[in-house]
């Protein structure tokens, strides 16, 4: 159900101004009530993408086809090629799945990056840390998400980050590489872009706390429309989406502050992830999947803001592996907590990073909360955070591990 709980504000947005005909691998649930009409069929499968598109073609008119979805982003844009429908090329999103290609393309347009060396075994690996560096991060060349993603800060560590790093690459689609670079040590932050026939737009920029190291999993983000690090970082973003070669579309810039200034992580070509469009939208009014929409149909996008306040997300993690058997929200529901979201239950298994699992195994939940500033709506997110009752039964094998909280 994460689908549902991190992207159904997407298909609602886009569903309030358009009819939404989707192609799913599976069966719609939840997303019935916003469809107007559904194939099915694996959209990592560009032949079976193609004919289940044309298959809904001749049932409705088609003004365009978008995707939020990682992995889908290269089919998606050749299927609008083949459409005729207005598109980021495929090449282009290609360039921003493969890390290797952006970083390539950041650094022959001069777009400040960090160094990054692809290998292919865990020899070649070592040779890139001791050309770089330590510390060091090693990633797949394709994923997202932060799986696979892990810093070894000496050359006692780099075996076993390789061998977590390549376990993700093999997954890979546009590469089955793993990129060794360099540590940038700063604040990590994103810049949420609109793209439209070439002029873009930054509309907000996203604070970032990233923990459980040596892993970088999202653990917070919070945005704020009056933020002051907007023009600092907003050439940067812009020269970024240009060396990518990016025109149309919503873009998720990512990227971190050395010594205050920034230096590229990746440019995703989509909607941000954890609910971070509706931070966007909580904190200034603008509707990024509206804008998505809008720019895949030909539409110039409307980007005025309505609003000027702050938002924050809280992604709950579990202190240790184990079982789930207790969670709850206790006492009254302030009005400033604006939506608090479960999508584990009662028995399940969490396994976090260091036992070989990932946000999709680990997370909880979430809980969002607003108000006028950024540091009002992270000490409201801690006030909800003290009143959740967590209890985890830890694995067998780390009974010393803390069995009762969350992150």
């Amino acid at each position: 159900m994460e689908a549902e709980a991190y992207r159904a504000y997407c298909l609602e947005n886009v569903a309030a101004h358009y009819d939404v005909a989707m192609v799913t691998d599976a069966e719609p649930t939840w997303e019935r009530p916003w469809l107007l009409d559904w194939e099915v069929a694996d959209p990592t499968d560009q032949t079976a993408l193609a004919a289940a598109a044309l298959s809904l073609s001749e049932r409705h008119p088609v003004a365009g086809v978008m995707t939020w979805t990682e992995w889908y982003l290269v089919p998606v844009a050749r299927l609008a090629r083949r459409l005729g429908l207005p598109t980021a090329g495929p090449e282009v999103m290609q360039g921003c799945r493969n890390k290797a290609t952006s970083r390539s393309l950041f650094a022959r347009h001069a777009v400040p990056s960090a160094a990054s060396i692809g290998v292919r075994t865990v020899e070649e690996a070592a040779l890139a840390a001791q050309d770089i560096g330590y510390p060091v991060v090693l990633k797949p060349a394709a994923h997202a998400a932060s799986i696979g993603v892990i810093r070894a800060d000496a050359p006692e560590q780099l075996g076993a980050a390789y061998e977590f790093a390549n376990r993700a690459a093999r997954l890979g689609r546009e590469s089955r590489s793993v990129l060794v670079e360099e540590y940038l040590d700063g604040p990590e932050v994103s810049v949420e872009c609109v793209t439209y026939r070439g002029e873009t737009t930054v509309v907000a920029l996203t604070h970032k706390s990233v923990g459980l190291a040596p892993y970088f999993e999202e653990l917070a983000h919070s945005v704020e429309a009056a933020d002051p690090l907007l023009a600092v970082v907003a050439p940067a973003a812009r020269a970024a989406i240009r060396a990518l070669g990016i025109t149309d579309g919503v873009s998720h810039v990512e990227m971190r502050l050395v010594d205050g200034c920034p230096r590229l992580i990746e440019v995703n070509g989509r909607l941000a992830g954890d609910m971070i469009g509706h931070l966007v939208s909580l904190a200034t009014g603008i509707d990024l999947p509206r804008a998505a929409a809008d720019i895949a149909c030909g539409r110039a996008p409307d980007l005025t803001p309505t609003r000027a306040s702050a938002a924050a997300i809280h992604l709950i993690y579990p202190d240790t592996s184990g079982t789930l058997d207790r969670l709850a929200y206790e006492g009254q529901r302030p009005p400033w907590l604006e939506r608090i979201h479960f999508h584990r239950r009662i028995g399940d298994e969490l396994v976090l990073p260091a036992d070989g699992g990932d946000m999709f195994t680990a997370r909880i939940g979430y809980l969002i909360t607003t108000g006028p500033t950024t540091d009002l709506t992270r000490s409201r997110a801690e006030h909800a955070l003290s009143h959740l009752d967590v209890h985890i039964t830890p694995r067998p094998a780390s009974p010393s591990a803390p069995a009762e909280g969350v992150a």
